[in-house]
């Protein structure tokens, strides 16, 4: 019977990603943290480690490979970038891109407290200095403006847009990470918001998953999978 160690190489390597000892132990304590913290707080409807290693770890890993392709606005480095992953939960994607991207600052929000609680456990107990962790609403933040919006809980693109616009920046892009392409919602969306579908390949999962990059019409498209 392989074990998680094993299991995580094996995404890592099917994802053609490179991790330091250093970020694979993270990754791994980060799963353990997870576990134990579900059984008390009902974070995910996910049990099993082996399933939250697919469900959950590998899926937002899988993101991260189209996130390295994907430009961001010309006034920021791309090894720099700022992230908001917004109704993260229990950290998913965000919590995993920070400690693969440690030169990425990650803004990661959500309205329930006790998901925030667990948030800044495991940014304290990972050492994860790119993690901030804020308890509200996204339409409410009074931050500075960011490269990236994430979502992978958020339910409609329209209002993924709706309460997050104002803290994207000029060139920026939203990558919302969804099933089957979204139909409906992307007909929904405001005008001024154009659209790209990128799919994705999660290791050891036989369900359709994509991520919809989405972004103000003046601004730059993102490539499409396989551009040079």
């Amino acid at each position: 019977m392989s074990s998680a160690r094993e299991d995580l190489a094996d995404v890592l390597a099917a994802l053609h990603l490179q991790a330091q000892s250093g970020q694979i132990e993270a990754l791994l304590r980060y799963l353990e943290l997870l576990q134990r913290w579900n059984a008390v707080y009902n974070l995910t409807a996910v049990r099993e480690p082996a399933h939250m290693l697919t469900l959950h770890l590998a899926d937002s890993l899988s993101l991260l490979p189209a996130l390295d392709r994907h430009e961001t606005p010309q006034e920021t480095p791309q090894e720099t970038r700022r992230v908001l992953d917004v109704g993260s939960g229990g950290g998913l994607p965000g919590m995993v891109l920070a400690i693969m991207r440690p030169r990425w600052q990650l803004v990661l929000v959500d309205a329930v407290q006790k998901k925030c609680a667990f948030l800044r456990q495991v940014a304290a107990t990972l050492q994860l200095r790119n993690v901030e962790v804020v308890h509200g609403r996204v339409e409410q933040l009074r931050l500075p403006g960011f490269d990236c919006i994430t979502s992978r809980a958020v339910g409609e693109l329209a209002e993924l847009v709706r309460i997050s616009e104002h803290v994207l920046l000029a060139g920026g892009s939203w990558a919302a990470m969804k099933g089957s392409v979204p139909e409906a919602e992307l007909q929904a969306l405001p005008a001024g918001i154009v659209h790209d579908i990128e799919f994705l390949d999660v290791p050891g999962l036989q369900a359709r998953r994509c991520v919809v990059w989405m972004h103000r019409a003046q601004a730059s498209a993102p490539p499409r999978p396989g551009d040079s």
